[in-house]
């Protein structure tokens, strides 16, 4: 990968793809946006180096992702506004579309990042480990950890569930 004009074609035809990934790692669409923007300048530095630039930007949307999270400030924030609502389901989207978002946003980073990786994604183990910089083992743990805390969400409770409980 050594020419210009390459660069920019990755950027056009994968930037929705790896904006998606990036927003499923954060959770923000503004932040998604800014690290995906890093991640792809990151990217332009190395351009002459990089063999595979997908596997490539996807390794620093998940590092640069995790290095932000160890920096976010962790604390209420006073404001006057109040918080905005959450989105509702689109016209052509399930009604419970959301509250996998919402699910997929209360795990923790790692598992986060296995679940977009693994599922969203479609990648292997080998490939996310790849990915990640981790060993297979980890990304099974991860994973299979992300997957029990997702089943016991309340976000993703069923009507029926609900019920039954009450």
């Amino acid at each position: 990968m050594a020419d210009e004009s390459e660069f920019d074609g990755f950027v056009v035809g994968r930037s929705p793809a790896l904006l998606r990934s990036a927003y499923l790692l954060v959770q923000d669409e503004g932040l998604a946006e800014d690290l995906l923007q890093t991640a792809l300048t990151k990217a332009w530095f190395a351009w002459r180096r990089i063999d595979d630039p997908e596997a490539y930007v996807r390794r620093i949307l998940v590092t640069t992702s995790a290095s932000w999270w160890r920096r976010r400030w962790h604390r209420e924030t006073p404001t006057d506004e109040p918080e905005q609502q959450p989105m509702t389901a689109g016209p052509d989207e399930p009604a419970n579309a959301q509250d996998l978002w919402v699910a997929i946003g209360h795990l923790p980073r790692r598992q986060r990042a296995v679940v977009v990786l693994r599922y969203i994604e479609d990648r292997t183990e080998v490939e996310t480990a790849s990915l990640m910089g981790c060993s297979v083992g980890t990304v099974k743990s991860q994973c299979a950890k992300a997957l029990a805390k997702l089943r016991s969400d309340g976000a993703l409770a069923s009507d029926v569930e609900e019920r039954s409980w009450s």
